[in-house]
This record gives structure tokens, C-alpha cells and sequence, in this order.
């Protein structure tokens, strides 16, 4: 069963340092039309990008178009939770999404390359680059994995946590697994068994025996 996975990326928030000094006003409404064109370019490119990935395997007839899964970690868990949010329905039969960052007001300083616009500046680039705003809109189930000790400043706990309460709040299919003490990257032997364990068992309920 092929699974279609985009490429991890390291997720990282604004800096926070305040080296930066504010540009005028002009400087501003510039970073925050930039920022906003780059959410909703970003959303369309992601989901163009996929399909035509998911067309090419099935005409190369080397995948069964109801069987193809999408998953990823950290940023590719992001573009995961995006995916099931934009992407035309029935194009994935579920989602897997460990240690991501899927409501971008979270970190409302600055996230990814946008560094210098706030969420104030920008609202309309934070909600597209949120997929927990499109909770209400994913037809795919999505389990979501995260460390419980993750440390890194975008990609907290409560991330998974917000957006499987989302989720079964709006009658989603979706299942929460939290790893003690595991931070960002998952160590334990024990840990890694799980997660596999985990991702196994979704993928043969939701994929090969279609109960989604």
C-alpha cells in the first residue's frame, strides 16, 4: 500500500531575540501582503503537487487510488493536516501526522519564514497556514502522534492536542496518541514500536479495510 508522504521539514518559530528593528509603516503592510500571498500560494501549490502525485502513480498503475495515504513529521505532519483540509475528497484514505504544527496563532510572533509579521499584521496568512481552522472540512481520518515533552517552540504538545479536540468536537474520525517523555524526535525503543504499531493499524483499518 503506497503512502504518499510529503518531505519532513524542520518546524521553528519566530526567533523572539528582538535584534530586528521595526521597518515604517510602509515596511510593514508590505511584509504583511507578502506573507499573506505566500499562505495561499503555499496552499495551492501543496495540494497541486499531490494530486498530480497520486494522478502519476495511478496511471502508472502502481497504486490503488483508494488505498493511498498521506503522512509526515514536524512540517510534513503540517502539510499533512493541510492536505486532508484542501485536497479534492477522496483523494486520500487517511492521514498521519506526528509532531506538527497545525494552528499557526499559537505562535503569533512569527512562524517558519514568515519572522517579522504577527499574527496582527497578517491574519489572513496565520488562518491559511492553520489547518486546524479546516477542521470542520477534513473527510479523512487523521491520527495524530506527538511527544508529550516536546520542547521545540512551534510544534508544542498542545498543537495535536487543540486539533483532535477540533476533530472529534466536529465528528471526525481522529485518534490522539501522546508519548511520554519524548521530546520533538521519538527515541525509546518502546516509543518507536508504538508508533509503528500504531501507524500500522490505522493504515490497515482506514486503507485496506476501508472502514472510513
Amino acid at each position: 500500500m503506497p503512502v504518499v508522504a510529503p518531505p519532513p521539514t524542520r518546524a521553528r518559530g519566530g526567533d523572539g531575540d528582538g535584534d530586528d528593528e521595526a521597518g515604517g509603516e510602509d515596511d510593514e503592510l508590505d511584509e504583511a501582503v507578502a506573507a499573506a500571498t505566500l499562505g495561499d500560494g503555499f496552499v495551492r501549490q501543496l495540494v497541486d503537487a499531490a494530486v498530480a502525485a497520486v494522478d502519476h502513480i495511478v496511471h502508472l498503475g502502481v497504486a490503488d487510488p483508494a488505498r493511498i495515504a498521506v503522512g509526515g513529521h514536524s512540517y510534513g505532519a503540517f502539510m499533512t493536516a493541510t492536505l486532508l483540509a484542501h485536497a479534492p475528497p477522496g483523494t486520500f484514505c487517511a492521514g498521519i501526522a506526528r509532531s506538527g504544527a497545525y494552528n499557526r496563532t499559537l505562535t503569533p510572533f512569527g512562524f517558519q519564514s514568515i519572522t517579522r509579521t504577527t499574527l496582527w499584521q497578517a491574519p489572513a496568512a496565520y488562518a491559511a497556514m492553520s489547518p486546524f481552522f479546516y477542521a470542520h472540512v477534513m473527510g479523512a481520518p487523521l491520527l495524530l502522534i506527538h511527544g508529550a515533552a516536546d520542547g521545540n517552540a512551534g510544534t508544542a504538545p498542545l498543537q495535536s492536542e487543540r486539533l483532535f479536540e477540533a476533530l472529534r468536537g466536529h465528528g471526525k474520525v481522529a485518534r490522539l496518541v501522546l508519548l511520554p517523555a519524548e521530546g520533538h524526535g521519538y527515541r525509546a525503543r518502546e516509543s518507536v514500536l508504538h508508533v509503528l504499531a500504531e501507524m500500522d493499524a490505522w493504515l490497515e483499518r482506514y486503507c485496506k479495510r476501508g472502514e472510513g
